[in-house]
């Protein structure tokens, strides 16, 4: 074994590792192995980049935007009406018109995009026809795999086993070159769903009522009468004359206000400013048992001795000042952004700007030149940072006046309350209280900058504590006196009228959110809508929502007034699962948008211009036409699946020029290619095919590619039938929700668990096995 050989094998095995364990976004990863092959000199500077000037990933992001032109002008609602029309309330009939028309069109769209394309409208027919959608999702999402396989330009896979040709030296495959096996796959996949694998489709209840506002289905899936409750404010609480804000029901509580029913019957939907007022009814969802455990507590008690500057201080502990000089790395980030506590070792008491004093909420205000922070911590600490230029110490004598004693204060531990015995972090004082502990007192000893993990409250510690305590304490006090009303909540349709509903959505195959917390994209103020529930992987989340880490095919329950429900609809982040509610498509230009497709199909069929320069036309005459503007274009580019592939093809020529698919071809394929030609076809088909269950089909066909042709080369078999059993073998990825993120994209809305997708995918799996054995050396003989 070669120096590079070692070399690319090593990087080969980490960029494996990392994609798995998911540890890095997938495009990262690629771009990592990118720079990493140019800096070891495994490949040329040219060749590290030329990715992104491949006509495989040109005609990827182009096929992106013109499967969304066909979206924009409505060409699938156009469809799903004619599906409803033909097939009627006949189960089988509904899969069999949606897997075909998935199939037809996904065969010249990218197979995510007709995934999400036909996701509100299948749930649209479930509703109407009462057909639990767990009956049709998962046909949709097989048929979108299965058609793409038919041309050229139906998956990425396809594409990028034809440049592997070319590059190897041989003629590419042209559009149609796919299509009479993958023809005959497809066909054998919608029989095999419509005989068998509808047999093995999870059986939820349906009886879904047609014409309601919201389907009884979605009140058994979320189990929301478990979570919903009502509780009143009684006569003369503190809460009174509160914004709902200043209640510290969410935050104390983890009750999230649905609405407000306030003088008989005059219901509303609050925001974080509503002032509540006595006798006011609430309608809350959340875990009512937080209320039951605060009620009767003393959790702690206001001692009135003011905290002076000198009660901060000690031999070891010091207070200073950090003014931000000019030109400060640190201007325009936040406290909370930079982790200026974790970063700097010290916390920020009070922020002074110009004559305003801050000594609360500042944690994610941008920092201006002239800032100056008023610190708290160890001595030694402040010698560090005297030397860095992001800021400046200002020495105690010539600080200004902070005023401390207005929002520091000490509060006793009593014997008998529940945070005794409890670290800091265990008793989530921060959330029930609002309070941050900066110091404790124990006896006569000062412990400043405690640790939240190690430092165990006893009886009788002083803490002192940033915020407002007087107010939050009172707030503590007045939530347990919440009177819970008897009347259980029986369904969702209560929370619904003629101005409020709910609407259920889910991220979209170009959503921004994945990986942050509703908390983090700031929902509630930014949609004015409350998330009530999550769905994933099969099971609904009701409580802690804000920050929960959303992931790809999360389904979230929404509940506000329906034209903020409008609003969402339209957001290029989520998916609205309600056919009624999605944005008016451009039905004037559908024709336009599908004589363009044509057109591009036609123009390469002839073989007048090069499929990548035939799609960027065709994406320049649905601008020009008006079918979509260029940004909604820019917007409908995958662009992780375009870095993605561009940063992972330098590593298919780094197999190839350093002999790495050659090794791994003889030491893994060898032994199958001495038993015969079809166990070689079968093994590599087989390898492709779970290795594109945990990595991106894409990924699967660069790195599977130089292999099958270096063991095509060994064995004398031809290269057109292994390259076909890999670009096949990739775009099964029927097997598991994480294997393809059309599977996501339906796992909640259709209620899927993860064996969902095994027990229908492994047969149907097999069955593609035995066509490729059957009918591949038909169309591409092996020698």
């Amino acid at each position: 074994m070669t120096l590079e050989i070692g070399l690319t094998l090593g990087i080969l095995g980490a960029a494996v590792f990392l994609f798995i364990s998911e540890r890095l976004r997938m495009d990262v990863v690629a771009l990592l192995v990118l720079i990493l092959l140019a800096l070891l000199g495994l490949v040329t500077p040219a060749e590290a980049l030329s990715g992104f000037s491949n006509p495989a990933v040109v005609t990827v992001w182009a096929v992106f935007i013109l499967s969304g032109a066909l979206s924009r002008t409505g060409v699938a609602n156009l469809v799903g009406r004619q599906i409803t029309r033909v097939a009627g309330n006949s189960e089988m009939r509904l899969v069999a018109m949606i897997m075909i028309t998935t199939a037809a069109l996904s065969a010249f769209m990218n197979n995510v995009g007709i995934t999400a394309l036909f996701l509100p409208v299948v749930v649209s027919i479930s509703r109407r026809t009462g057909i639990h959608p767990s009956r049709l999702l998962l046909p949709l999402a097989v048929s979108s795999l299965l058609g793409g396989m038919m041309t050229l330009i139906g998956t990425p896979p396809n594409l990028l086993a034809s440049i592997a040709l070319r590059d190897a030296g041989f003629a590419p495959l042209r559009l149609f070159d796919f299509a009479p096996l993958g023809g005959i796959i497809t066909v054998a996949g919608i029989v095999f769903m419509l005989v068998a694998g509808r047999r093995l489709l999870p059986r939820s209840g349906s009886g879904v009522d047609t014409g309601e506002p919201l389907p009884v289905e979605i009140d058994k899936a979320y189990v929301m009468s478990e979570r919903v409750s009502r509780i009143r404010i009684p006569a003369a609480s503190p809460l009174s004359g509160r914004s709902l804000s200043d209640s510290r029901l969410s935050a104390a509580l983890g009750l999230t206000v649905l609405n407000v029913r306030r003088g008989g019957d005059k219901t509303f939907i609050p925001n974080p400013g509503t002032e509540l007022r006595e006798g006011d009814l609430l309608t809350v969802i959340g875990r009512l048992d937080a209320l039951e455990e605060v009620r009767g507590r003393r959790y702690l008690v206001i001692e009135e001795e003011e905290i002076t500057t000198e009660d901060l201080v000690n031999d070891e502990i010091d207070l200073v000042g950090l003014e931000i000089p000019s030109g400060s790395r640190l201007i325009g980030g936040t406290l909370k952004q930079l982790d200026f506590r974790q970063k700097y070792g010290v916390i920020v008491l009070a922020l002074r700007r110009a004559d305003r004093i801050l000594r609360s909420g500042f944690d994610n205000l941008s920092l201006l030149e002239g800032d100056v922070l008023l610190t708290q911590g160890p001595r030694d600490r402040y010698a560090e940072l005297r030397d860095l230029p992001e800021c400046r110490l200002v020495e105690q004598a010539a600080l200004p006046d902070f005023e401390l004693a207005k929002r520091l204060i000490r509060v006793r531990i009593p014997k008998e309350s529940p945070l005794v015995g409890k670290s800091l972090a265990e008793s989530h004082m921060a959330e029930l209280t609002g309070l941050a502990v900066i110091g404790v007192i124990r006896g006569d000893r000062l412990q400043m900058l405690v640790s939240p993990r190690e430092t165990v409250l006893e009886a009788d510690d002083m803490l002192i504590v940033k915020g407002r305590a007087r107010e939050n304490l009172e707030a503590l006090v007045a939530l347990q006196e919440l009177e819970v009303q008897p009347k259980p909540f029986s369904s969702l349709r209560e929370l619904e009228s003629d101005e409020t509903g709910m609407l259920e959505v889910v991220l979209s195959p170009h959503s921004n959110y994945p990986g942050r917390t509703l908390g983090q994209i700031e929902f509630r103020g930014r949609y004015d809508l409350n998330v009530i529930a999550v769905f994933r992987e099969g099971r609904a989340y009701r409580s802690n929502l804000s920050t929960m880490t959303l992931r790809f095919g999360d389904a979230l329950l929404v509940h506000g007034t329906r034209d903020k429900l409008r609003l969402l609809a339209r957001d290029s982040n989520f998916i609205s699962l309600a056919d009624d509610i999605q944005p008016s498509p451009r039905l004037a230009k559908a024709p336009v948008s599908v004589a363009i497709m044509l057109g591009v199909v036609l123009t390469v069929l002839l073989g007048w211009l090069p499929i990548s320069v035939a799609t960027v036309t065709g994406v320049l005459l649905m601008v020009l036409t008006g079918c979509m503007s260029m940004d909604e274009a820019y917007r409908d580019i995958e662009w992780r699946a375009v870095f993605l592939i561009a940063g992972m093809l330098p590593l298919g020529i780094a197999m190839q020029t350093s002999g790495t698919a050659q090794l791994l071809a003889d030491t893994v394929l060898s032994p199958l290619g001495r038993l015969g030609d079809l166990p070689l076809i079968g093994g590599l088909f087989v390898l492709s095919l779970v290795a594109c269950q945990v990595m991106p089909t894409a990924v699967v066909v660069v790195l599977m590619a130089p292999v099958a042709l270096a063991a095509a080369a060994s064995t004398g078999v031809s290269p057109y039938p292994v390259i076909m059993a890999v670009a096949v073998g990739a775009s099964s990825s029927f097997l598991s929700p994480v294997g393809h993120p059309a599977n996501l994209l339906i796992m909640a809305p259709g209620g899927y668990r993860f064996k969902d997708y095994i027990r229908v995918g492994l047969p149907l799996a097999f069955v593609v096995l035995l066509i490729v054995l059957l009918f591949l050396p038909v169309f591409w003989p092996l020698r």
